[in-house]
């Protein structure tokens, strides 16, 4: 049995918490296939720690450190209770040789990426706290940092060094923000994260400063929008939410509207378009004045996913 459902947004717990596991590493291009892939294609659960590890990926000891980590934040392997590591159905379902996109061509699936980190307290501490819980929309890397060491402080159980907090607040940074091509900048430093696509972080020109703001984001493509509800509705356990919870991180779960940077309108508008295009599945209501979200009937995340893809494997090129 594949462990999936263990890698759904779970809340936040100050005792499970993971900062600086990357090796300083952003998440880069190829790296989710290529480690997919080859746990995939190895009969050796412990792929990522055998001596062969850095010839099997071509990268060196640490990157291989960072690919593993990466894949966990994304919740597409997960650690077996007696070592070794496991491919989910999510991962197999977009980055087996035969998925539905491995090689990262639709920008769907970078969206998907964003969400599957973001909403994954236990793993991507610092990623789940910048976007669930830092809303500050302007601000410079020094308030970033300070922020999430006092959010360490009063939350979070374990010590944790501030080097490495503050190692993880750049990160954050560096994965959402588009370079400039600074010649000064070294180019394993320079190359862009995927998620740097999407542009929830951009940096102010002739500023120190960073921006992230709410914006309609017409580019959310509804499948992932959709998937992300499905998620949330399945790991509260609830059939209703309120439109504020799914908008705001009033608890320890993650929020949608805070981790897509959406406006209330557009949360109201991407909820609409969703609606109609899964009839009988989730309906708006309003109650008291109080708008919220109702799921009619039980209904596995993965399947808007087939909605968004298609049904059928992608076809491996001869």
């Amino acid at each position: 049995m594949k462990l999936f459902d263990l890698t759904a947004p779970t809340p936040f717990n100050s005792e499970k918490v993971s900062f600086g596991r990357h090796e300083t590493f952003a998440l880069r291009y190829g790296w989710l296939t290529k480690g997919f892939q080859a746990l995939q294609k190895s009969k050796d659960e412990r792929v990522f720690e055998s001596d062969d590890a850095t010839v099997e990926l071509g990268v060196g000891r640490n990157m291989v450190h960072a690919i593993r980590y990466w894949l966990q934040a994304a919740r597409l392997i997960v650690r077996k209770p007696k070592g070794g590591f496991e491919t989910t159905k999510l991962g197999e379902f977009l980055f087996s040789e035969n998925g539905r996109d491995p090689y990262l061509e639709d920008e769907a699936t970078i969206w998907l990426i964003h969400w599957l980190i973001a909403s994954n307290a236990e793993m991507a501490t610092a990623w789940y706290w910048f976007f669930n819980r830092f809303h500050k929309p302007e601000f410079t890397g020094e308030e970033v940092s300070a922020s999430l060491l006092d959010f360490a402080k009063q939350q979070i159980i374990a010590k944790t060094a501030e080097t490495t907090l503050k190692g993880d607040a750049a990160l954050v940074l560096r994965m959402y923000v588009q370079s400039k091509g600074n010649t000064r900048t070294p180019l394993e430093d320079a190359l862009d994260s995927p998620l740097a696509l999407l542009r929830f972080v951009s940096r102010m020109p002739e500023s120190r400063n960073y921006v992230s703001k709410p914006d309609v984001r017409d580019g959310l493509p509804s499948g992932i929008f959709g998937f992300a509800v499905a998620e949330l509705f399945k790991a509260r356990g609830d059939n209703m939410l309120p439109i504020a919870t799914l908008m705001y991180s009033n608890d320890a779960y993650p929020a949608i509207g805070s981790v897509f940077r959406l406006t209330e309108n557009a949360l109201l508008r991407h909820l609409e378009t969703f609606i109609r295009e899964i009839p009988g599945c989730f309906e708006l209501r309003e109650t008291a004045g109080i708008h919220q979200l109702y799921q009619l009937i039980d209904i596995e995340p993965i399947k808007l996913l087939e909605k968004h893809y298609g049904r059928k494997p992608r076809k491996v090129a001869a």
